[in-house]
């Protein structure tokens, strides 16, 4: 069996399990079915001869291939998660599509993969497709990443005579859901850096991210009979819309790029007489981002004013920070990574993530952690797909990058 046919088998038996994360629930991990499966990466890890194979507190499952070498070069670390997105996952049948010739992909009999709606496929010309059945997600993010790992370790074992420094290995559960890098434990992990195997198509390579916060906008307004209403009701869900529209309309994701940030309605709910917004802020920029949740504290002062009372109450929650803003002061991680890249004849792709990546959390806990592609593409939903021959790249990139750093970090 080839390194291919190897990748491919690994990603397809995990794309199989489902690993959907709870947003509800209230462990560590999310859901049952995430730690069976670690469970399972944990035997297999076992399996393939990995030293140290632990399970931590907060559910990532840790691994160890010790240096071959007689000198000191930085340890590095390799981390995906198991969890997939908020989408059905439950009987994943995936679809393999050898040498796309650029033509619509028929999922089922009512769904389509269509280069018109979807441009990015033309790229995969003549290359081997996975995609899915048209109803449920594929869970590339982050299986791919998982399986791109798994293999190179398995490579670098059967091959002891590649020369390679300390690999640390970190499988982990909740990323989809904001929580799962919470607790990394970095100082068991005992990396000098690490790379999150979470990007999409080939080439990216990811140190700044948005940071990020999530804001609940509480409306109590004041129901009574329309009929009598005149001048007495206080209508929340109006109050709401009211509340919204002061948001510049340009700062939303639909109408901003690059390094603009936005204000991200996700959930408009109540009645009458109570309703709440919610939103997601991001920005790439602290004092910009520290504007945008002032700026929604300050607009339910204002309409408190109005009110001659407090209607308007405004919690937020910052999840993540950019994560350029530590690793501007380390580079080291990136440029590793983009002399490998070049290497292998990849074009760098180094551009801001407009959101983010467990590395967010993950370097300010201390440990830098840039993020490299993975393969996936339409990530979260039933058109999601990878390319066969990207994963073989994102395989090959982390073997590179070890290679690399034996020379690069022994100087």
């Amino acid at each position: 069996m080839t390194i291919s046919q190897e990748l491919v088998e690994r990603f397809l038996r995990y794309v199989k399990v489902n690993t959907r994360s709870n947003p509800n629930s209230t462990t560590i991990p999310s859901d049952p079915k995430e730690v069976a499966f670690l469970n399972q990466l944990k035997e297999e890890l076992v399996a393939i001869g990995l030293q140290h194979v632990t399970t931590q507190a907060d559910g990532y499952v840790f691994a160890e291939l010790p240096s071959n070498l007689n000198y000191s070069v930085p340890t590095i670390g390799l981390i995906s998660h198991v969890d997939t997105a908020d989408f059905n996952a439950e009987s994943v049948h995936p679809q393999i599509i050898e040498n796309y010739n650029g033509d619509v992909i028929q999922l089922n009999d009512e769904l389509t993969l269509d280069p018109k709606q979807f441009p990015s496929l033309l790229k995969y010309q003549g290359q081997t497709l996975i995609t899915t059945d048209g109803t449920t997600l594929l869970g590339a993010d982050d299986k791919a990443g998982v399986a791109e790992i798994m293999s190179a370790a398995e490579y670098l074992i059967q091959h002891p005579d590649i020369k390679h420094g300390r690999v640390m290995l970190a499988f982990g559960p909740d990323e989809e859901i904001g929580t799962g890098a919470d607790h990394f434990n970095v100082q068991n992990f005992g990396a000098d850096f690490a790379y999150t195997v979470d990007g999409g198509p080939l080439g990216e390579l990811e140190w700044e991210t948005f940071s990020a916060a999530a804001a609940k906008v509480q409306i109590q307004g004041l129901n009574v009979h329309p009929g009598s209403a005149k001048n007495l009701m206080v209508n929340a869900l109006q109050v709401a819309i009211d509340y919204h529209n002061q948001l510049p309309e340009h700062d939303r994701p639909e109408n901003t790029a690059g390094r603009e940030g936005f204000w991200h309605l996700t959930n408009l709910t109540g009645t009458p007489e109570h309703a709440t917004l919610e939103y997601i802020v991001r920005d790439h920029d602290r004092t910009r981002f520290n504007q945008r949740k002032q700026y929604l504290k300050e607009l339910a002062q204002k309409m408190n004013q109005s009110f001659q009372t407090e209607r308007i109450q405004v919690e937020l929650n910052d999840e993540y920070y950019n994560m350029g803003e530590v690793l501007k002061d380390n580079m080291y991680p990136v440029k590793l990574a983009q002399q490998a890249l070049e290497a292998l004849a990849i074009e760098p792709i180094i551009e801001p993530i407009r959101g983010g990546t467990d590395g967010s959390k993950i370097t300010f806990l201390g440990l830098p952690t840039p993020n490299l592609f993975a393969g996936g593409e339409n990530m979260h939903g039933r058109y999601e797909y990878v390319s066969v021959e990207t994963m073989e790249k994102a395989y090959q990139s982390i073997l590179k990058i070890i290679e690399i750093n034996v020379k690069e970090g022994g100087n």
